[in-house]
């Protein structure tokens, strides 16, 4: 019965025209700003997994590195555990550390990574190869595959002979790093450009395992940590778990999001902001509700006093203008919703809006419509709704049950 009442007076056409205009201006105000707020979250949702994709070709499903300490040292019994893990596909053996690469007068510090040759089966590094070839030698004859900034830093050239690289890293067994024995250094030979993003190209250089373990003076069965592919990336948490059961406390597994946790929760909190912010705005267009409300409180000052003389209640009085702002909302809200859908489609589809610039590595705004921020958008919209409904809804009620008893 509330219902019947709010949809009448929300079809009808009201006394006073000014009414109308607020009313119409209040439902296009709130179906611009959900519109607004699922692009917004769809935008969102395409750049974090636009980002997740680049990050899973360039980091492992999941890795073990050591709870305490730079080292892990690894026996058969170990190894055998961890590929019988459930959910385990394939593991990859790194020795990592921070190197300095001369090239001449060109120097730049790099992340130098030692890998197997199983690497490939964790990681679709050969697959960013922009330059030369993805070639990692031997322990004797070391090659190098680096990212584009460090190759433009020290001049590399993997099809020039001149353009071979010292490489310094650090001894281990020194007791003092400012004596002459501090660094180990060796000539290796570039053989490789990668280019994925920025923050790879610029920080990361590639090298075989063995070489590496040599001039860190580890032992054969001492790496950094150990990057594992899973069977099924939908059961990265369980494969975790699982992991985690077969090996000691002295190891810690990580998924991909806790090896770069800094940045995905960066882009959580970006996307929450904007989420509040344009949620603010939503709540300043339901103002306009409010005021659309109390005019047709005010011109429906006869038909309470009928309902009042009837028996209705404060509580009915209210209810069916409360519905009257959730209908006003609600239509709102769903043409929003179908804006969203149609724009978002739309750019999904024909790449309507392009990014500026030219230098990222697509050139149109990436769009991920998800049904849990339909879901959310809603909730939001009936949250506002309701706060902007029942200021006008509960004073006019109590306002004319007053003076008419």
């Amino acid at each position: 019965m509330n219902f019947l009442f709010a949809w009448r007076y929300f079809k009808s056409k009201k006394s006073t025209n000014a009414i109308n205009i607020i009313a119409w201006i209040s439902m296009i105000a709130i179906m611009v700003s959900t519109a607004a707020l699922i692009i917004v979250l769809s935008v969102f949702n395409g750049f974090e997994g636009l980002v997740q994709s680049l990050y899973g070709d360039f980091y492992a499903d999941l890795k073990i590195v050591p709870a305490t300490g730079k080292y892990i040292t690894v026996d058969d019994s170990l190894i055998n555990r961890i590929k019988s893990a459930s959910g385990v596909r394939q593991l990859s053996f790194v020795a990592e550390e921070k190197a300095v690469l001369v090239n001449g007068n060109y120097q730049t510090i790099a992340f130098l990574k030692g890998v197997d040759k199983n690497y490939n089966n964790v990681n679709k590094l050969n697959h960013y190869i922009t330059y030369g070839k993805y070639e990692l030698g031997t322990a004797e004859a070391p090659a190098i595959v680096a990212g584009s900034g460090i190759a433009n830093a020290v001049g590399i050239d993997p099809q020039s002979p001149l353009s071979d690289l010292v490489i310094y890293l650090p001894n281990r067994k020194a007791k003092n790093f400012t004596s002459l024995d501090a660094m180990h250094s060796f000539q290796v030979k570039p053989a490789g450009i990668f280019s994925v993003q920025q923050e790879f190209d610029d920080k990361y250089a590639f090298t075989n395992l063995g070489f590496m373990q040599y001039m860190l003076d580890l032992n054969a069965n001492q790496y950094t940590a150990i990057e594992i592919s899973a069977v099924n990336n939908d059961e990265i948490k369980d494969v975790q778990k699982s992991l985690q059961n077969v090996v000691d406390k002295n190891f810690i597994v990580q998924t991909r999001f806790e090896q770069n946790q800094s940045l995905f929760t960066v882009m959580q909190i970006e996307k929450w902001v904007i989420y509040g912010i344009l949620s603010l705005i939503l709540l300043v267009a339901a103002f306009n509700m409010i005021g659309a409300l109390t005019m047709l409180v005010l011109e429906k000052e006869k038909d309470i006093a009928v309902l009042k003389a009837m028996g209705a209640s404060e509580n009915r009085i209210k209810n069916i203008f409360l519905g009257e702002g959730f209908l006003l909302a609600g239509f709102g809200g769903i043409l929003g919703m179908l804006v969203a859908f149609i724009i978002c489609y739309a750019q999904v589809k024909y790449k309507l809006i392009k990014l500026e610039g030219g230098t990222f590595i697509i050139d149109y705004y990436p769009v991920e419509m998800l049904a849990k921020d339909f879901l959310l958008v809603a909730v939001t919209v009936l949250i506002v709704a309701t706060i902007a409904s029942i200021i006008p809804a509960k004073k006019a009620a109590a306002q004319f049950y007053s003076l008419k008893s």
